[in-house]
């Protein structure tokens, strides 16, 4: 069973390259760009990071997105509408990586689930 851990935190950003060399130079965090998806992976040298996306009409500024480790995803979005959040992105694979799943909590508030491909990956 997984440790329900935050294991990915997404921040939107005006320019992933700009965001970038700030939180390097803030906090020394590690880049890794992914030109492809033009998003930049943040490592804090302690075992955690997260990304950077390009701020859009589906990464507002302001909405910092926290994914948290899932062992079935599928499951925990059914008791994410049991408990009266709402499903806004049924599992889907991210290639290569793991999978994820989008949820508003009944406040509003964005937050992801996520399932790696690696099995000994945050357990």
């Amino acid at each position: 069973m997984s440790k329900r851990n935050v294991v990915h935190i997404e921040i939107p950003a005006a320019s992933v390259g700009d965001a970038a060399k700030f939180y390097e130079a803030l906090f020394g965090w590690k880049m890794q760009h992914v030109p492809e998806f033009n998003y930049t992976m943040w490592a804090d040298g302690g075992g955690f990071g997260g990304g950077f996306n390009q701020v859009s009409e589906e990464y507002p500024v302001g909405q910092v997105l926290v994914y948290i480790d899932s062992d079935d995803i599928e499951a925990d979005l059914k008791q994410v509408e049991k408990l009266g959040g709402t499903v806004i992105q049924p599992k889907m694979e991210i290639p290569g990586t793991g999978w994820f799943g989008l949820f508003r909590d009944p406040t509003g508030n964005l937050l992801a689930l996520y399932t790696s491909v690696d099995p000994s990956f945050n357990k």
